[in-house]
């Protein structure tokens, strides 16, 4: 499961240099059910050990860091550079954000992991911020010729989704639902619906899905700073 994760990104690398922007989107999200599979195996098979944990990792860091940053590279620096050099500076320097930023935020988590709380993330995940940066690029794909606009906005989502996952931000960790425990009817209708829509709009979806995650957090705590101050 692990070594499909890191087969998962290193195709979506090979599919952005070759201009097939869909396939590297969708090649991020299977990177992410694997991503999301190999533990829970190791866990029911009982076969967890240090090595799954580093390799993990190791293979996050493709998917997750490196191979988003390729994409967003390939489709997006590339196209800003016709209005100027300094675009192209900016939007390189963020693409490359984007990769160390998912390299601190893997490394921080597997420091604390032994001492955190299970129940939240600190920092959003890197999966979740490779999701919200491939879903865009992959929906603003379908347009030849995004403009000058749409490129600084794709710039900007890979330069924010970097940002949250090196923050301290807590985000509600779902790798601890309890998988004996009954589901309740109302959550069961969520999942299906989401899964219809995505089927009807993969890329709008997914985008508006992980971009809700992502920016969860920093709103919640906004308005907790606005009502303590109203307070």
């Amino acid at each position: 499961m692990t070594t499909g994760c890191l087969f998962s990104g290193f195709y979506a690398i090979i599919a952005a240099i070759d201009g097939n922007f869909e396939r590297a989107g969708i090649a991020v999200f299977v990177a992410m059910l694997f991503d999301g599979l190999d533990g829970r195996i190791a866990r029911w098979t009982g076969t967890e050990s240090a090595f799954g944990k580093e390799y993990d990792s190791l293979a996050d860091m493709v998917a997750f860091g490196v191979a988003p940053a390729i994409v967003t590279y390939q489709w997006g620096v590339v196209r800003i550079a016709e209005y100027g050099d300094a675009w192209r500076r900016f939007a390189w320097v963020v693409a490359f954000f984007y990769a160390a930023a998912a390299a601190l935020r893997l490394a921080r988590f597997n420091a604390r992991s032994a001492g955190a709380d299970k129940r939240y993330f600190e920092g959003l995940p890197s999966p979740s911020a490779a999701a919200a940066v491939a879903a865009f690029v992959w929906l603003w794909s379908q347009w030849h010729a995004p403009g000058l606009a749409g490129l600084i906005v794709a710039v900007t989502v890979t330069g924010l989704a970097g940002a949250l996952m090196v923050s301290s931000f807590s985000y509600p960790s779902l790798k601890q639902i309890d998988d004996d425990r009954r589901v309740k009817f109302l959550t069961l209708t969520i999942v299906l619906l989401s899964f219809v829509f995505i089927a009807i709009d993969p890329p709008t979806m997914l985008f508006a899905m992980f971009a809700t995650y992502a920016m969860s957090a920093p709103a919640l705590w906004l308005w907790r700073r606005l009502l303590r101050r109203a307070r």
